[in-house]
């Protein structure tokens, strides 16, 4: 009997059919272009060889259509010999952070608008659930707002309770 070569699509005993494979390529290649949509401070967090950092860097230079497929293929390319769960779990990683920062800068604006509405259930639900948080200065902030509103300024004061309040948020997240 003769010695059949190895066959390449054949991982741990276990026979991958080609439709599956091209399936994980195209996975990985679709997780390519969405690291090329990060920014570098992001991009430093992820577990990514050097030539494919250069790749999704160079990706931002071009510009015309077919370029940008090829190139997007060619970053599919590297990432087959990348670690394609670590990668993804980076991914997941950062995008999960985004979902909470949006979701928290909504929970703020949300606040904001309760507070400036001036009802005193808002105030002092605000106290309840942040203790920490210097009454006085709320009050102020939020009359100040409401001045600005009504003489139709610019809302700075309401930019500065923004801030507040995210304070707020951050000092009840840190304990």
């Amino acid at each position: 009997m003769q010695d059949l070569p190895e066959d390449p699509w054949l991982d741990d005993d276990e026979a991958k059919s080609k439709t599956q494979v091209k399936k994980e390529m195209l996975a990985l290649q679709d997780l390519g272009v969405q690291l090329t949509e990060l920014n570098a401070a992001q991009l430093d967090k992820m577990p990514l060889s050097d030539s494919l950092r250069k790749a999704i860097d160079e990706s931002h230079k071009i510009t015309q259509r077919s370029a940008r497929k090829r190139h997007f293929q060619f970053i599919g390319k590297l990432m087959r010999d990348a670690d394609g769960d670590a990668i993804q779990a980076a991914y997941d990683a950062i995008q999960e952070q985004q979902t909470f920062a949006v979701r928290q800068q909504h929970q703020i604006e949300h606040w904001r608008d309760q507070l400036l509405t001036g009802e005193t259930q808002a105030v002092q639900a605000f106290v309840e659930q942040f203790p920490g948080c210097d009454i006085q200065q709320l009050r102020q902030l939020i009359r100040a707002a409401q001045k600005e509103a009504s003489q139709q300024k610019p809302p700075s004061s309401a930019r500065k309770l923004f801030k507040f309040i995210r304070a707020c948020f951050e000092t009840a997240s840190e304990l």
